[in-house]
């Protein structure tokens, strides 16, 4: 409407002739995941101030649950385990902005002109699981046991010991 004042928010939008608005996406990195507003870049440079890691790509992947998760790829120089990433950004990041998922990189694929070739990474697969931050101790007794299978059904993997975190292999509050 005529004299009225408009924000850019950062979403991409068209009018539709029956005078609605469609929704098209974002002009930026920006994606929301379990309510939060998370501009991926900021993942990528906690990411890169780890001495060991070279690149990183940080991208979103809908799980098997429907929920979108939090994956980063990484060219590293040494191989680094989830927990030590882990350790790394909550320096400096909340929670909520923590991949669930690593995946090591030889090298990030590239399109001719030199961009990342997003549809050249490879998807998460059962390697690239929610990985386990403490060594696996198998359940024990009756209530073990049947947190165990709750958590492994909702977290759709199969081994979860009793010294696992929920939400290190990638559950939430919502979950």
């Amino acid at each position: 409407t005529t004299g009225t004042r408009m924000y850019r928010s950062g979403d991409l939008a068209r009018w539709l002739p029956d005078g609605t608005l469609e929704h098209l996406g974002r002009a930026d990195d920006q994606v929301k995941i379990r309510g939060y507003r998370i501009e991926l870049g900021e993942i990528e440079t906690a990411l890169t101030t780890h001495p060991h890691i070279h690149e990183t790509l940080v991208t979103t992947h809908q799980d098997h649950d429907g929920h979108r998760r939090l994956l980063a790829y990484l060219v590293t120089d040494t191989p680094l385990t989830p927990a030590q990433l882990r350790t790394h950004l909550t320096t400096t990041l909340p929670d909520h902005m923590i991949p669930s998922r690593y995946i090591p990189l030889d090298h990030l694929p590239l399109t001719p002109s030199g961009k990342v070739d997003r549809r050249a990474l490879p998807q998460p697969d059962t390697q690239t699981e929610p990985t386990n931050t403490t060594e696996h101790t198998p359940p024990r007794t009756p209530t073990e046991h049947l947190l165990a299978t709750t958590w492994a059904t909702v977290l759709g993997t199969e081994e979860i010991g009793i010294h696992d975190n929920f939400f290190d292999l990638g559950g939430d509050s919502i979950l």
